[in-house]
């Protein structure tokens, strides 16, 4: 099964052919996944929405409208039981791929695939994210 995550089609990834991020940036694009995971279990929608870019918030216009597409479309990412770090990338100057593997409330495993952006005042924020069911985890 797969699915585009913030109304974004399946982006094929191949993670081995580009550049790696360097440390700072991937630990920022972590940080920034890592928030809005947080603030989904936590049942936080405006925190969740802050780590957003603006293309997200531009589709998604308020909390309750990409809380409802995130509820209703990736029960996985909204209520993950666990979740990890996997590959990432530095896909062009400021733009991460982060795979993240979650255990979903189903107690099935996923990948998700996160897109980052740096902003202009030096933060990442989330600019899409696909999610697929996964039989196993590789990193």
């Amino acid at each position: 099964m797969r699915r585009a995550f913030f109304a974004f089609a399946v982006v094929p990834f191949i993670f081995a052919s580009q550049a790696f991020a360097g440390d700072a940036e991937v630990k920022a694009a972590q940080t920034v996944i890592d928030g809005q995971l947080r603030a989904f279990i936590a049942n936080d929608g405006a925190i969740a929405y802050s780590f957003a870019a603006p293309n997200v918030k531009r589709i998604f216009p308020t909390v309750d409208t990409f809380m409802n597409m995130v509820t209703n479309g990736y029960p996985p990412v909204r209520k993950p039981r666990t979740y990890s770090f996997g590959k990432a990338e530095e896909t062009a100057p400021g733009s991460i791929v982060q795979q993240v593997l979650i255990v979903g409330p189903d107690g099935k495993d996923y990948e998700a695939v996160y897109m980052l952006q740096q902003q202009p005042d030096g933060t990442f924020r989330i600019t899409g994210c696909s999610l697929r069911a996964s039989n196993s985890f590789s990193t």
